[in-house]
């Protein structure tokens, strides 16, 4: 009862232990998966960070600079695994917490197999990516092909020379897109919903992360008139190739879908080279094709829905005034949503996800304190 229970062993909830072990305050992490960042090792095997090494540290022991300035999936596992032990981080893997309610002096917390356990004071960390989301389209369950999250993709080989139709033209969904036609897919399609806004992810050694840092606190109108005015100078026009300019600007989607720019590695080459077919957006299925919003259909052999995820948390607590309608933490980032709780990792910000958790760890060590 008198240790601070922490849910999950992703950067968050590594780095907020670490904190409040450096203050002297006992804390345990519970963590569903095999092992530390189970969710990092589930990502395709080409992913990067987006953001530099540099500024993606957690607190008390910086990134090696042997990882490179762009960090791959499998050395950020290798980090995060290294950050546990270097701290004496206790990590208890393979413990599902399948509900929380209030208790009578804290929190309870239903483990699997029917053990609870009770706490003055919960973080929870399992982050904004936590469930993959597929959305109900009309005719989905009459569909012969093969239907996947990108959550469950890897890489290309399972798809050689077949047909790929990717959905989502965010960062996950373009870089599959131009990871399946760099690697032997007969045909490669992106569905497009809302236009995105794409960026380069670095400009003569200058990273776009550095520009959301400096550029991100300016006023909403400001930053989406300049956000568009850089996209004109430093991006080709894409509207002959299938992909409109964004009509809401840049900061203003952050505001209202905790959206940020899709960083280019690859996919305006790929798609002016005609390797990656922008299409419009999935409307429905068939047996045997898609159709789309513009009235045309596709026979793919493979759909992968790069549609986004979950948080999970309103199947976690009984309390649903503690989330928006998407699940999000109306509270968060440091301050106590209720007495004893505290949600950390849920911010979206043009400064990269990491540097943000390091940050919030420490507002939350400073507020247990106080």
């Amino acid at each position: 009862m008198d240790q601070v229970i922490v849910l999950g062993a992703g950067a968050a909830g590594l780095a907020v232990a670490r904190q409040l072990k450096a203050r002297g305050v006992d804390c345990v992490v519970l963590e569903r998966g095999p092992g530390v960042a189970t969710s990092w090792r589930g990502r395709y095997d080409r992913l990067h960070l987006h953001t530099i090494r540099s500024l993606s540290g957690l607190p008390g022991f910086p990134i090696p600079r042997r990882y490179g300035r762009w960090v791959g999936r499998d050395d950020l596992v290798r980090y995060l695994e290294t950050y546990a032990e270097r701290f004496g981080i206790d990590v208890r893997t393979g413990t599902p917490v399948e509900r929380v309610k209030p208790g009578a002096d804290g929190w309870t917390l239903q483990i699997g197999g029917g053990t609870e356990l009770s706490t003055r004071t919960l973080i929870v960390a399992t982050g904004y990516l936590h469930t993959p989301v597929v959305p109900q389209w009309p005719g989905q369950e009459k569909w012969t092909g093969t239907l996947l999250h990108s959550a469950d993709y890897r890489n290309p080989e399972p798809f050689r020379g077949k047909d790929v139709l990717v959905v989502g033209p965010g960062n996950s969904g373009s870089e599959i897109a131009t990871d399946l036609a760099e690697g032997g897919a007969s045909a490669v399609r992106l569905a497009i919903r809302t236009p995105p806004h794409i960026v380069r992810r670095e400009t003569a050694g200058w990273p776009a992360q550095m520009n959301g840092l400096l550029l991100g606190r300016l006023p909403e109108p400001a930053l989406n008139t300049l956000s568009a005015a850089m996209a004109r100078l430093e991006m080709p026009d894409l509207r002959r190739y299938g992909i409109a300019r964004p009509s809401e600007g840049l900061k203003t989607r952050l505001r209202t879908h905790r959206y940020v720019p899709v960083q280019d590695v690859g996919i305006v080459r790929d798609v002016v080279a005609g390797r990656v077919r922008p299409v419009a957006a999935v409307e429905g299925f068939t047996e045997d094709s898609v159709r789309l919003a513009d009235g045309s259909t596709l026979r793919p052999d493979v759909v992968i829905a790069a549609t986004g995820y979950g948080t999970g948390l309103r199947e976690l607590f009984d309390d649903p005034s503690l989330f928006d309608e998407t699940g999000v933490p109306l509270v968060h980032g440091g301050a106590p949503a209720r007495p004893g709780l505290f949600f950390v990792g849920y911010d979206v910000t043009l400064g990269g996800m990491l540097r943000q958790v390091a940050i919030e760890s420490r507002r939350v060590a400073r507020a247990y304190r106080g």
